[in-house]
């Protein structure tokens, strides 16, 4: 049988194992890490959103072009129907988010695990690939000595955040050697610095919301947290592209009530009441949003409280570690419509390695698991748009 090699075991690496042995591989899986899908199982801590059903999916990416016919060929219908073949029953919760029932990660990989077992796929952890890169058919070195031989290898090495979970970068380097074209990485679905004052401890950790978040030209709808470094949650990685750049961040407290309401309502004879009893009795303001107002427009009158437009004070981005995801990677060009690197034959890349930028929301796993899927078939000599049953 032919021999198929596949390094790192995330999403897109073991979707990339299953179409090479579907096609009739002999697979085995290498991975840095004592134990798979590392990463993967972290962002089911929190409820594992596996991909989006709003339409239109394609355009969340940046670059939208190289993904497209990638997202149209193994998008969120196909990935829903893929969950359910692995015993996993998905509902749609809040803006198009898709979640298994059992919330977490864990179920799902040892499903699919088991099926990667049935389809003679080999896993071995503990394999850190050394380099150097070359085509698919040399000598794969490992840090334990290990040397593999195989006549395809699909590279799914991740991004360069969360080096504890095994997604370090540490591969560009090998590529640079090999003088692949790369885009240098930069963080993404990050939180932002702010010099809060002691006065916003007690809103640590409680979320803003609905505000509407502005930055620059781009203006979108949703919610962020205050941490003890900043801001952080799906409103700013939303924006993250545009943060970076130097965008000025300013908060709409009322996303649903136009600014000539807002106007009015600010004119209501306030008696008595204090400015914060005030707010909170007219605008329905809870403690994070009257915190906001009182540590970032101090000293101005009600009247000329910026409530559709507060100014946030940005410092600069979240170490990239600590970034949800990354950008940047191996360029598209560099790479043949079958994701193979084009300077060397039979070699594929995967997943958050490649050059593409997502916000959060189901859109990274979704990306991940279509481009290991293309890789895999491309790989395994199939026709990588065709429909997965």
């Amino acid at each position: 049988m032919t021999k198929a090699l596949v390094i790192g075991a995330g999403p897109a690496g073991l979707m990339a194992a299953e179409e090479m042995a579907r096609a009739g591989l002999l697979v085995t899986v290498a991975d840095a890490m004592p134990s798979v899908g590392r990463k993967f199982l972290m962002a089911g801590k929190s409820g594992l959103n596996l991909t989006n059903a709003r339409g239109e999916v394609q355009q969340a990416y940046r670059p939208t072009q190289p993904l497209d016919r990638m997202i149209k060929a193994f998008g969120p219908d196909a990935i829903w129907t893929w969950a359910e073949g692995l015993g996993q029953s998905l509902f749609v919760g809040s803006s198009g988010h898709v979640f298994p029932h059992a919330m977490k990660a864990s179920p799902l990989l040892r499903a699919w695990l088991a099926r990667l077992t049935d389809l003679g796929v080999e896993v071995r952890p503990r394999m850190r690939w050394t380099g150097p890169l070359g085509r698919a058919a040399q000598d794969w070195s490992f840090a334990d000595g290990t040397v593999l031989h195989a006549d395809r290898v699909v590279l799914a090495l991740g991004g360069a955040s969360w080096r504890r979970l095994g997604s370090d970068g540490l591969w560009a380097e090998a590529f640079k050697a090999a003088a692949v074209p790369l885009t240098p990485f930069r963080g993404s679905n990050l939180g932002f610095g702010v010099d809060w004052t002691d006065h916003m401890a007690p809103v640590f950790g409680k979320p803003v919301k609905p505000v509407r978040l502005i930055a620059g030209e781009i203006a979108k709808k949703g919610e962020f947290i205050i941490t003890k470094q900043g801001v952080e949650g799906s409103g700013i990685y939303a924006l993250s592209h545009v943060l970076q750049r130097g965008a000025a961040l300013k908060v709409d407290l009322l996303p649903d009530l136009s600014n000539v309401e807002v106007t009015d309502r600010l004119a209501r004879p306030r008696g008595k009441q204090t400015v914060t009893s005030f707010l909170r009795k007219t605008f329905r303001f809870d403690s994070a949003k009257l915190a906001l107002i009182n540590e970032l427009a101090r000293g101005q009158t009600l009247a000329a409280l910026p409530l559709k437009a507060l100014p946030l004070p940005l410092k600069g981005p979240q170490p990239m570690d600590e970034a949800i995801s990354t950008a940047g990677g191996v360029a598209w060009d560099g790479l043949d419509d079958g994701l193979m690197l084009k300077d060397c034959p039979g070699v594929y890349c995967a997943g958050e390695m490649l050059d593409w930028d997502a916000p959060t929301g189901g859109y990274l796993l979704t990306a991940c698991l279509a481009t290991g899927l293309w890789a895999g078939r491309s790989a395994g000599g199939l026709a990588p748009n065709a429909n997965k049953d």
